[in-house]
């Protein structure tokens, strides 16, 4: 098997958000490029190994709820 691709993995990250939707409602940025971005990110720091595909995703989906919440942190702060 091939090492994973960030479109691979960001989509494993985002079948995690079936069962613990991230709001993106109010954000302006586009859930599918966050992800690839991320994922492309996780990816250049990551060793690509076949096993390390679960753990990558996992990573990426937690440093894109990382960043929906500076988003949203950031967006309440403009308003004050």
């Amino acid at each position: 098997m091939s090492p994973a691709t960030a479109a691979q993995i960001a989509e494993l990250a985002m079948e995690t958000e079936l069962t613990d939707p991230i709001d993106w409602g109010m954000l302006s940025v586009d859930e599918m490029t966050a992800y690839k971005l991320i994922a492309s990110s996780v990816l250049e720091r990551v060793d690509s190994d076949d096993k390390l595909i679960v753990a990558q995703a996992t990573i990426t989906k937690l440093i894109v709820e990382n960043f929906v919440l500076n988003l949203k942190l950031e967006s309440k702060n403009r308003k004050h």
